[in-house]
């Protein structure tokens, strides 16, 4: 039985929808949570939810695009209880709209909540778990990021962003037993609504994937993984690299990278590399060089 007592989360988005389901679970396995919102309200009514069931909860309002916003309400959660042990960045917005069409204040203002809110966030509690010496964070990318969904050029682009974030800080944070994963999550929120038929969204709760976040917020939780949840059922997607080949550095490289594009693709061999460095190391490697101890 996974038990979260003595835990503080901060979840942020957690009015309604997944934040809220995530919240409810988390409560309910003994963690003291930080409903975060941008309306008070909506806040403080997950805040009574979990009262009502027993759990601890306190309102965090605050928007995750302003810097100094999310600092203040760090501070608050940190008063109130002294440490944060584990951030949950699910707030996000929608602006879909071809490429070609959208306002470039759309795109920005996408990036702004999803990317930069998860920095703020991120960059507010570090010092905190750096300090205790544990950390879960849980960024929320999704699969329009991961593999393209038409209209959300945006949208995947941010969520995409997060799974870059992620990759650097699981390295930074891992001396400090700060562990940072990815959610992919597929369910029905109000960001469904219209695209899927009823039948399909019921398959689709958002409590289905909370399962996924708390198990990323355990000790035992893995580091620099993308967990993609719905319906009942988990995967993991990876950014993997093929085993590739030597091409040429000569004049006609171009050519002869086309004609060896068939190895080049081969995934037969590929592999999920433990830091971005190592594909510079491959490509040394098929040039006949290797680094001297």
């Amino acid at each position: 039985m996974i038990d979260l007592d003595g835990r503080v989360v901060l979840v942020t988005g957690a009015g309604a929808g997944l934040g809220r389901a995530h919240a409810l679970l988390l409560a309910k396995r003994g963690a003291r949570v930080a409903v975060n919102d941008l309306s008070p309200d909506h806040a403080q009514s997950v805040v009574d939810e979990i009262t009502e069931q027993g759990g601890r909860a306190m309102a965090a309002p605050a928007s995750v695009a302003d810097a100094d916003d999310v600092q203040g309400m760090v501070d608050d959660i940190a008063t109130q209880w002294g440490r944060i042990d584990g951030l949950v960045n699910n707030a996000g917005i929608l602006r879909d709209k071809s490429f070609a069409k959208m306002p470039i204040e759309d795109f920005r203002l996408v990036m702004e909540v999803h990317v930069m809110g998860a920095v703020h966030c991120c960059r507010s509690v570090w010092p905190l778990m750096r300090d205790h010496g544990f950390g879960r964070i849980v960024m929320t990318t999704s699969s329009s990021g991961l593999y393209g969904n038409f209209g959300q050029s945006n949208y995947g682009a941010a969520k995409m962003a997060l799974v870059g974030l992620m990759q650097t800080l699981s390295l930074e944070g891992a001396r400090h037993d700060i562990r940072v994963n990815c959610i992919a999550p597929t369910a029905a929120t109000q960001m469904l609504d219209g695209l899927l038929p009823q039948t399909e969204l019921d398959h689709l709760r958002p409590e289905f994937v909370s399962p996924g976040v708390l198990h990323l917020l355990t000790p035992e939780a893995p580091n620099r993984t993308i967990l993609c949840a719905g319906a009942g059922g988990f995967a993991t997607a990876n950014i993997t690299l093929t085993e590739g080949s030597f091409v040429s550095t000569g004049p006609n490289a171009p050519e002869d990278l086309a004609r060896l594009w068939p190895k080049v693709t081969d995934r037969s061999g590929e592999s999920a590399p433990a830091s971005g460095e190592a594909q510079g190391r491959q490509e040394l490697a098929h040039a006949g060089y290797t680094r001297r101890a």
